[in-house]
């Protein structure tokens, strides 16, 4: 599970994630990382 959330006081977005295990986890938001600065970046 992933949740998005823009900031209210900085320029910034929060990725929060859920998975079975902290490997997995991270490996989300890695990827929700990855294109969320494609898409700002393009």
């Amino acid at each position: 599970m992933v949740h998005l959330r823009k900031s209210n006081t900085e320029p910034i977005i929060r990725i929060y994630t859920e998975a079975k295990s902290q490997q997995e986890a991270n490996a989300l938001a890695d990827k929700f990382i990855n294109e969320i600065s494609t898409l700002a970046n393009s």
